[in-house]
């Protein structure tokens, strides 16, 4: 097969994209040669990668396993890639994989590097694999019980995933929680309540936040019950997070723990791999209910415009897809 031009989303500096054109080596042993068919924007990280807001501390442990360059820019970023293998490793040629790969047209990896969808999962679907991945992780960390009540606060992607899963957990009552109605939408499609702050059902057993905001991690404080655990997942770049550990924080003996999806959760990680995890990330979107989590849908050649877009005024948007060409 001869070596095609390969087309790749960069944000050569904070605030600004375009797309670079380089010409792709044939496969060595041992890789495939992946078509993309689709991406997803993992909006709240790419959009502090677009503005340059990775702290510097941060450089080294943020880096996408295939990422180019480095912050705050040029850096070719992302690790949402669905595609087909086209060439390279014969037992795999032909098949829709995952991959934790930048956005990009095609692309060569090492082949243990993709993951095959399952049987009952599209494409379309599968570029939530990643988010997928790290509401299992945060699940694991959080270690909710049977009849919990959990209040998740952030109706996000993953925020909406984190819930969808939990309340699979038999005779929990699961909320989310968000400050902007239009996330109702996503809530419903899930069969999970939804309320504002202001409104969510307190004394929670376990607090869920995602949000990405400092008053969002207030609110889960302000909704954890007695000696509850509040699990938070969002990450904030160069930004401080002022909290009331004041009050009843300490009379309430709350549990304030973090959660990342880099490592895997030390309840599981002497038996589970990095892969394994990805791989049942991949098999609980078997669930259709997940669409309802894409929100917006851009073609790759817009993608500069989409995620500056995206990052400046993100409203009620959850994943968004980004559509490559389907010829080869």
């Amino acid at each position: 097969m001869t070596a095609p031009n390969a087309r790749a989303f960069w944000v050569t500096e904070p605030g600004h994209a375009e797309i670079r054109e380089s010409q792709l080596p044939p496969p060595q042993p041992g890789e495939v040669r992946v078509r993309t068919l689709y991406s997803g924007i993992s909006r709240g990280t790419e959009s502090l990668v677009f503005h340059g807001e990775v702290p510097e501390s941060e450089w080294n442990r943020m880096r996408a396993p295939f990422q180019e360059g480095g912050f705050p820019g040029p850096v070719k970023y992302g690790y949402a890639s669905v595609g087909v293998v086209e060439d390279g490793t014969p037992a795999l040629r032909g098949q829709a994989v995952f991959c934790l790969y930048p956005h990009q047209t095609a692309y060569n990896v090492p082949a243990e590097a993709v993951v095959p969808l399952p049987d009952g999962v599209p494409a379309e679907r599968a570029v939530l694999a990643a988010n997928a991945e790290t509401a299992v992780n945060a699940l694991w960390d959080a270690g909710p019980r049977v009849g919990d009540r959990i209040a998740v606060v952030g109706a996000g992607t993953v925020g909406c995933l984190v819930a969808g899963l939990a309340a699979a957990i038999p005779a929990t009552r699961v909320q989310l929680i968000d400050v902007n109605p239009e996330k109702a939408g996503a809530a419903n499609a899930l069969g999970i309540p939804f309320a504002s702050p202001d409104k969510a059902e307190g004394e929670a057993d376990l607090v869920i936040h995602t949000s990405g905001h400092a008053d969002g991690l207030r609110d889960a404080l302000a909704l954890a019950g007695f000696e509850a655990t509040v699990l938070e997942l969002s990450w904030y770049g160069t930004r401080d997070v002022p909290l009331p550990l004041g009050r009843e924080f300490h009379a309430k003996r709350l549990t304030l723990a973090s959660s990342q999806v880099g490592s895997v959760s030390p309840v599981r990680r002497a038996r589970w791999t990095h892969r394994r995890r990805l791989e049942l990330a991949l098999e609980v979107l078997r669930d259709a209910r997940f669409d309802a989590l894409i929100t917006g849908e851009s073609r790759f050649e817009d993608l500069p415009n989409a995620i500056a877009r995206l990052a400046r005024e993100p409203g009620g948007t959850l994943c968004h897809r980004i559509v490559y060409a389907q010829e080869p």
